[in-house]
């Protein structure tokens, strides 16, 4: 009897040094992701993650789909590893997401308002660890990853209001004892289809949105940032959690394009929501319609900014600095062309050229401190740059400022450009790459500067800078700028939540965040309601 209990000891010290002597062989093979990494480790697992996770939320995780791995821009190394999800792995999310509507669609307004209030209060909770989350996964500099973080927590804040405001009209009837009302409920499931450069806050403006709504919302992010999509959606499942609610009001799947082609002929879901190029978001626009479904599109956006000779230009030098090299020229609203008044055109590249110069000694990893230009989030966008630029050179325009490769850093940066000498109307001016690259082009007179603006494909963004009440004017009225945002002595990118965003044109015409953007998440009745005892018909008509 000693001897067996020797042997069970010696069995299982032997099976203990195996199994430790395996978890330290994985531990080492799995050191090439940065999540085992102490200067990351933290804040990584503080959000859940893992050196691999799971691709897809329901209520569970789960995913049996490819194992891909998350990119940081800023040296090209794996962050961690993701299961993404099969198109049955969508449909099972799909089904999760129609039974939680069911309920979800019944509760009052304000206590889905109470909700949303609870996951903004969880995103303040994570704004630290969420922001460099996205900084390191996006490549977008710290205070702007924290600020997408805080654009979702602002936009929690709206829609808590929003729950409790809602309006109907109440019209006048031509019959007697008859009342007309709108009533708005909501459309079901709301598929989100987010880009790489707002991972977080795009899918925060829709979601709290359609939630207070009444509808439940499917979620796709880029398969750039999936850990991104996995944290945000594991700060929602908190909340849904200790409220007892189903997860399927916040369903999430990773995965590519079948993922995104199921998503847009499914007829499950009324409403799709894409972010993305004018490329894709035809198609998206396309397959929806094919199937009398909804879309809110947020596409390009061959933003300008116009400087007249009255300008100020303490104001407008650094806005168009910004709009021009801010998260390295990657904003859907970044500035791409530069429009100036001949009066003052030297003195505007003047300017801008000690302002670029100024940058290259805070070009760095987005993480550290004070650094305000970050790398393009992939190989394929530095690609695009270069191409971009040679198209420059062969059209004979003239690079006067930057154009090179930061080859001495690991990651995809790039050198922040300002190209002058080309025609307003050439091809590569009108075609948007997304890069920090700027066209500087030079006009006579106001009216040149709105039609150069206008001449694009494109319609999100547009701002003029002038101390004239007549061009301020004109440049907001019905024959000014054809944009969806106007501005005017700021940049074109740096939003606000409380006013609607999107774009005309080839920009998709689709309308997020404030304003009254709730009413494209809802389906409206007009109700008309007989409580007299008479039948009388509109228009006089007599049927009898």
């Amino acid at each position: 009897m000693v001897g067996s209990l020797l042997f069970r000891r010696f069995a299982l010290h032997k099976q203990f040094t195996i199994n430790h002597i395996y978890r330290r062989m994985v531990s080492n093979q799995s050191s090439k992701y940065l999540i085992s990494n102490s200067a990351y480790k933290p804040f990584l697992n503080e959000l859940g993650l893992e050196e691999e996770n799971f691709g897809v939320f329901d209520g569970k995780w789960f995913g049996n789909g490819e194992l891909i791995d998350s990119i940081n821009p800023s040296t090209n190394e794996p962050i961690a590893r993701i299961r993404q999800g099969t198109v049955e792995d969508y449909h099972r999310a799909v089904e999760s997401s129609t039974k939680a509507y069911q309920m979800w669609s019944n509760i009052p307004a304000p206590k889905r308002g109470d909700i949303v209030r609870q996951i903004g209060d969880e995103l303040r909770k994570n704004l630290q660890p969420l922001g460099k989350l996205i900084s390191m996964e996006m490549g977008k500099i710290l205070p702007e990853g924290v600020g997408e973080v805080q654009e979702f927590v602002d936009i929690c804040d709206y829609a808590v209001g929003l729950s409790r405001m809602f309006e109907g009209k109440v019209l006048p009837s031509e019959r007697p004892g008859h009342m007309l009302m709108e009533q708005w409920n909501p459309l079901g499931i709301i598929g989100v289809i987010s880009a790489f450069n707002f991972p977080c806050a795009v899918f925060g403006w829709n979601q709290a949105i359609a939630l207070v709504c009444g509808n439940v919302t499917l979620w796709k992010g880029a398969p750039t940032t999936p850990l991104t999509s996995i944290a945000t959606t594991k700060i929602v499942e908190r909340v849904l959690t200790r409220n007892s609610l189903p997860g399927g009001l916040s369903s999430m799947i990773c995965g590519g394009t079948d993922i995104g082609k199921s998503m847009c002929e499914d007829k499950r879901i009324p409403l799709v929501s894409f972010t993305g190029s004018c490329q894709v978001g035809k198609q998206v626009a396309q397959t929806v319609q094919s199937r009398f479904g909804k879309t809110i599109l947020e596409l390009g956006g061959n933003n300008c900014i116009v400087v007249m000779d009255d300008a100020d230009l303490t104001l407008a030098i650094p806005a168009i600095f910004f709009a021009a090299v801010g998260t390295a020229g990657q904003r859907c609203t970044s500035a791409r062309r530069l429009i100036i008044q001949e009066g003052i055109y030297d003195e505007v590249l003047t300017g801008l050229r000690r302002a670029y110069e100024q940058i290259e000694s805070r070009i760095g990893e987005p993480f550290e401190e004070n650094v305000l230009y970050g790398p393009l989030h992939t190989k394929q966008s530095v690609e695009l740059y270069q191409k971009a630029l040679e198209q420059v050179k062969k059209n004979g325009g003239n690079i006067f400022y930057g154009g090179k490769l930061y080859t001495e850093r690991k990651g995809n940066y790039v050198q922040p450009t300002i190209v002058t000498d080309l025609k307003h109307n050439s091809p590569i001016v009108h075609q948007e790459t997304f890069a920090p690259i700027l066209y500087v082009l030079k006009c006579k007179t106001f009216e040149e500067a709105v039609q150069w603006n206008n001449e694009v494909d494109q319609g999100l963004s547009s701002s003029i800078f002038t101390t004239n009440p007549e061009y301020l004017f004109k440049w907001i009225g019905p024959n000014g700028s054809d944009c969806g945002i106007v501005n005017v002595n700021i940049p074109t990118s740096g939003a606000e939540i409380g006013g609607a965003f999107g774009g005309e044109k080839h920009t998709g015409g689709g309308r997020e965040s404030g304003s009254d953007s709730w009413k494209q998440y809802m389906r409206r009745s007009t109700c008309t309601i007989n409580y007299s005892k008479q039948l009388p018909l509109a228009q006089g008509i007599k049927f009898a």
